[in-house]
């Protein structure tokens, strides 16, 4: 016995790592694998990022809204379309594939700006606490009491020059309220740990204390909340391109194509306009979500190994 504890003590002090907890990106990887539906999801996000964006480079983008009327309404695969026309002739693949890419790009310009001001606030309203707390989260639930989807649809209404940089800036001004508040539950259960209490006993300013003491230990909510926001804010650009008050008519959008579902006629007699797009706008959510489920459970399991 007294050898094979000899003998394990040697093994740890020759490779320190084998008494060291898994790193969190080994223990993410670890459940993922464990999960064939989330390994299935993680592919088919690549997929689709090839498609949406590796796509394009093989025709030019300006082309894609050009009409044709003489090649209006072509069916599955008629005239050398594989997915058939709209009524101004354009390609349904280039339009998907360019909507499809205009659509996870708004969604993921959106959520690094909600997730950098959400973070910023939710570490200031945690860590401090008190009045400071009590103000932040007053604002904060002053904007989410608002009515966001009226208000974006009047704020697109009258703002001259709308573009798709508009576009994601006001999805972005209600959008960061939950992220806030989000991060601030974690912080108030990081405020009162010993490493806080004694970085601010050896004198480091609430600075470092905020960013690199406390910020490294939420990272793994970090993830998880940023994979879960950009399938939400692609459903709010989709939302709005559907009905009329997202992107600009002249820049393609899943939410433009999905629109032609509003007409009886195409919905019956012409699927090839509406349904690729709602089948990849159900495929990225769903993938996205499935990824965040495997994330979230990494995420419980590290804590539990800490």
């Amino acid at each position: 016995m007294a050898k094979d504890n000899s003998a394990q003590d040697k093994a740890k002090q020759d490779n320190p790592a084998v008494s060291l907890p898994p790193s969190g990106l080994r223990v993410v990887w670890r459940e993922i694998l464990r999960d064939k539906v989330a390994i299935s999801a993680l592919v088919l996000i690549i997929l689709i990022f090839l498609l949406t964006f590796g796509g394009s480079i093989f025709f030019r983008t300006s082309n894609v809204t050009e009409i044709n009327i003489a090649d209006a309404y072509y069916g599955w695969g008629q005239g050398g379309h594989l997915l058939g026309t709209d009524d101004g002739g354009r390609d349904i693949l280039k339009l998907l594939i360019v909507g499809g890419r205009n659509s996870i790009m708004i969604g993921l310009s959106v959520t690094v700006i909600i997730e950098i001001v959400g973070l910023v606030v939710g570490l200031v309203s945690g860590y401090y606490g008190g009045i400071i707390d009590s103000i932040i989260m007053r604002i904060v639930d002053f904007i989410q009491i608002l009515p966001q989807m009226p208000i974006l649809i009047v704020l697109v209404t009258v703002i001259p020059n709308y573009n798709a940089v508009t576009l994601v800036l006001l999805i972005a001004m209600f959008g960061w309220t939950t992220t806030a508040r989000y991060y601030r539950s974690f912080i108030l259960s990081q405020r009162g740990r010993d490493y806080v209490l004694a970085s601010k006993t050896s004198g480091s300013s609430d600075f470092k204390i905020m960013f690199r003491e406390v910020l490294p230990n939420i990272t793994s909510m970090i993830i998880i909340d940023v994979v879960l926001t950009v399938a939400g804010n692609i459903g709010i650009e989709t939302t709005l391109s559907f009905i009329g008050y997202g992107l600009p008519p002249s820049t393609p959008s899943l939410g433009t194509l999905i629109g032609f579902a509003n007409d009886p006629v195409n919905v019956t007699t012409r699927p090839w306009l509406w349904l690729p797009a709602t089948i990849l706008l159900l495929m990225i959510s769903l993938s996205i979500n499935y990824v965040g489920r495997a994330l979230q459970r990494a995420g419980d399991a590290r804590q539990r190994e800490n």
